[in-house]
Formats: structure tokens, C-alpha cells, sequence
């Protein structure tokens, strides 16, 4: 039996998954409603769980890039769902909190995300699934230790 092309297939997935989740919000938007993306309801999940972390937690929690963070904060202010502001100990260091605005977003993202995860993990086992996030883990530690 051949084995899977596993980078081809992970790259589709992907490519996939950001597609179903764009039609998603735009189904959503012609509805007049206005979800947050994928990366924001990430960000809105890290503050709900702990207000006021640091602009670097953030970037190591999403796994994204320090500038990408900046530009994330600085729309999500924008739209009045959260706020920054300096450090008690420390000025040079931003800390990012979770408004009322923000709060309000939680409800309807967490529908969402149900409606998602349902979809993914339909007709899979839990071992089953269980196997594909250990896959996945592995992947994202790739490099890590060497």
C-alpha cells in the first residue's frame, strides 16, 4: 500500500478549510452579521480565558509573527473588542484586554467554532481523532528540539 502524500495533503487541508471558513463568514455577513475571523475569534478565545496578556504571549499563543500581532490588536481595537495599554511594571511592554464589546463577540463564536468542529469530526472515532491532533502536534513541534 503507498503511503499517504501527507505534505500534499496537510497543504490542501488547509487551503480547504480557509475556504469553507471564508464561505462561512461571508454566508454570515450576508445574514448582516459581522463574526470575527479565524485569527481574532483566537484571540478573543486567549483573552476570555486570561485578560490581559502581552502582545508576545499572543504572538507565541497563535503562532504568529510580533508585527502580525500589532496589526491584529490594532483592528480588533478599532472594532472596540478589546484594548491595550502599557504595563504596570513595565511601559515598554503592551498588555491586551478583553472588552465588553469583545465579550459580547464569545457566544456566537463558540456556536461557530461548535458548528466547525462538528463538521471536521464527523463520522471519525475518537481514537481516530485522537491519532490525527497527536499527528498533528508532532508537525507543529517539527524543529523544536534540533
Amino acid at each position: 500500500m503507498a503511503r499517504p502524500r501527507l505534505v500534499f495533503l496537510l497543504g490542501s487541508a488547509q487551503r480547504r478549510l480557509q475556504q469553507w471558513m471564508a464561505a462561512e463568514q461571508a454566508r454570515a455577513a450576508r445574514q448582516g452579521q459581522s463574526p470575527p475571523s479565524p485569527v481574532q475569534g483566537g484571540l478573543l478565545f486567549i483573552l476570555a480565558r486570561q485578560d490581559g496578556v502581552t502582545m508576545g504571549e499572543i504572538a507565541q499563543q497563535l503562532d504568529l509573527a510580533p508585527s502580525a500581532v500589532s496589526g491584529l490588536v490594532q483592528r480588533m481595537e478599532a472594532l472596540g473588542w478589546l484594548s491595550r495599554r502599557a504595563c504596570e511594571l513595565d511601559a515598554r511592554t503592551q498588555r491586551v484586554w478583553l472588552t465588553e464589546a469583545g465579550r459580547a463577540q464569545m457566544p456566537a463564536l463558540r456556536k461557530a467554532l461548535g458548528h466547525v468542529n462538528e463538521r471536521l469530526t464527523q463520522s471519525f472515532s475518537e481514537a481516530e481523532l485522537q491519532t490525527v491532533a497527536r499527528w498533528l502536534e508532532h508537525v507543529q513541534n517539527l524543529g523544536v528540539d534540533e
